[in-house]
């Protein structure tokens, strides 16, 4: 996949790169983040219009997050976030890279990645379809049945079609990528809220419209589509990773580097990776879980998966409470003789996957008491992992 960054000057216009004279696209526009299962819907159907026209498949990528720009802009008097700062984005499901080897993926010819400024999100959809027709060739645009674009997001499937009717230079192709229908997410995301709200989600709780609809009330909410990024954030901030990974079609995933650290955990006899440095994609809630850590080799590139007791939080047993951790414990293969291998894994690039959420973070009274909940969590996570 051929990948073109994009950066707009200070008015919000492109300078777009070559197509070809007579080239013609089958064009995908969005933020993509955590590439769930309604963005694949959008990408494939873009694929197979692409194969079907003879045309190539183009991804328009919006980075950073629309969301980030904005805050950004409100924080310092309408600037601009600076292309060369780094911007903390914690809420982002997926960085940048993640996205677009998932993209990759699912057979996407080329990405164009646009860094997104205010002056660019200035613009309105009518100018961006014609600079999509203008400068790549767009054929058709793909969209999803919520999508939205440019200024005031006033750009949405009914109005962009109403376009392409009246100009006759290009179609769209609208794909439903809502998932199984709508639930409600908190406005305040306390576990109280959750709770509630994970009661009015349930299909099959038992309770009347009428009740569901009063305990709706109870607490301020908004709809969310099942497939969207919003919903899997809501989703893994209370540790739901396995039903997070049913719409993402794949475990979530968070990146980083393992630092040394105190080395308590090799004193205990379950050595960790300490993954906290150079972290990307969102934090799941503070607790156990089972998954993989995934490593890559610094020389070769080559990745080994190991089963892993993945711990998040602070260390209040040992009386530190200020720092939020995300440790993971690669259960190692065995020697010849029987023997756990060592594995040294400081200064690799890592990934961890959740796969099942095993038991909240808790306060033990002493060692004694934490070797023995984290042998049974390294039992579980062995039988999860096989």
């Amino acid at each position: 996949m051929r990948i073109n960054t994009l950066v707009p000057d200070t008015d919000g216009d492109l300078a777009w790169p070559p197509f070809g004279q007579n080239k013609r696209s089958i064009v995908a526009v969005g933020n993509f983040d955590g590439v769930h299962r309604g963005h694949q819907a959008v990408l494939k159907r873009t694929v197979d219009l692409a194969k079907s026209y003879g045309c190539e498949s183009v991804a328009v990528v919006f980075d950073p997050r629309p969301t980030v720009v904005r805050k950004y802009a409100q924080e310092h008097d309408g600037a601009e976030l600076p292309v060369d700062e780094f911007y903390d984005d914690p809420y982002a499901l997926t960085d940048i890279g993640t996205r677009l080897d998932l993209i990759e993926k699912l057979g996407i010819d080329r990405a164009l990645v646009i860094r997104y400024t205010m002056a660019f999100g200035a613009k309105s959809y009518q100018y961006f379809l014609g600079q999509l027709v203008g400068k790549i060739g767009m054929r058709n645009i793909v969209l999803g049945k919520d999508s939205r674009m440019g200024a005031g997001r006033a750009g949405d499937p009914k109005s962009i079609d109403s376009i392409a009717q009246a100009t006759r230079m290009f179609e769209v192709d609208v794909v439903d990528d809502r998932g199984p229908g709508e639930v409600r997410v908190p406005l305040v995301n306390t576990p109280e809220a959750a709770e509630i709200m994970d009661k009015v989600n349930d299909p099959d709780n038992g309770l009347t419209k009428a009740e569901r609809r009063a305990l709706s009330k109870s607490v301020p909410n908004h709809p969310a589509r099942v497939w969207s990024s919003t919903y899997v954030r809501y989703l893994l901030s209370h540790g739901h990773v396995e039903k997070a990974a049913e719409i993402l079609g794949r475990p979530h995933e968070v990146k980083g580097r393992v630092v040394g650290g105190k080395q308590r955990g090799r004193t205990l006899g379950f050595p960790t990776a300490n993954v906290a440095e150079e972290v990307s994609g969102f934090m799941p809630a503070d607790g156990v879980y089972a998954g993989w850590l995934i490593d890559i080799n610094p020389d070769t590139q080559e990745e080994t998966r190991y089963a892993s007791a993945i711990s998040i939080g602070t260390k209040v047993t040992f009386g530190e409470p200020e720092a939020r951790v995300l440790e993971a414990y690669a259960i190692p293969p065995l020697d010849a003789d029987g023997n756990p291998e060592w594995l040294d894994l400081y200064g690799h690039r890592t990934r961890v996957e959740f796969v099942k959420f095993l038991r909240p973070q808790v306060h033990f009274d002493g060692a004694d008491e934490l070797v023995a909940e984290l042998k049974r969590n390294v039992e579980q996570t062995k039988e999860i992992c096989k």
